[in-house]
């Protein structure tokens, strides 16, 4: 069965800056602690990553998964096309400009293939906001300061 989450963080940097971030699927590892390695298969004309294979370590399950992202100009997602752990997952960044911030809303939709009992995949999922939410915020701050 599907589970669905989703996580709000205000980061001070403009739109452009945190899609950058975002972008750069490489340096995830740095700042998701589930993140073990990504590699861009393909890019976008725009030069984005197109299809990334991942590498993703969370609650002691390993999965490789090759995903396919989208962007625009206030957000990027990205929609599963292969794992052996999961049947499917989206997620979403939406980032709303607000003066000298912008506010980040993560949304993640995951079905994994196999059963996992309700309190694991929970804080899985926790972790996973967390790392796309308040990681993002200090590598994208941590860039800044540079």
């Amino acid at each position: 069965m599907a589970t669905r989450d989703s996580r709000e963080v205000v980061i001070e940097a403009s739109p452009e800056e945190i899609l950058d971030v975002i972008a750069d699927v490489e340096s995830a590892p740095e700042w998701s602690s589930q993140h073990q390695g990504a590699e861009v298969l393909d890019r976008d004309a725009n030069g984005r990553p197109g299809k990334v294979r991942l590498k993703l370590k969370t609650m002691g399950i390993s999965d490789e998964q090759v995903v396919q992202y989208s962007w625009t100009d206030t957000g990027a997602s990205w929609t599963l096309l292969e794992s052996s752990q999961l049947k499917t997952q989206s997620a979403t960044y939406t980032l709303t400009p607000e003066g000298d911030t912008t506010r980040v809303r993560f949304e993640i939709t995951v079905d994994p293939a196999v059963p996992i009992p309700g309190f694991v995949l929970k804080r899985a999922m926790k972790g996973g906001l967390e790392a796309a939410t308040d990681g993002l915020r200090k590598q994208v701050l941590k860039r800044e300061k540079g």
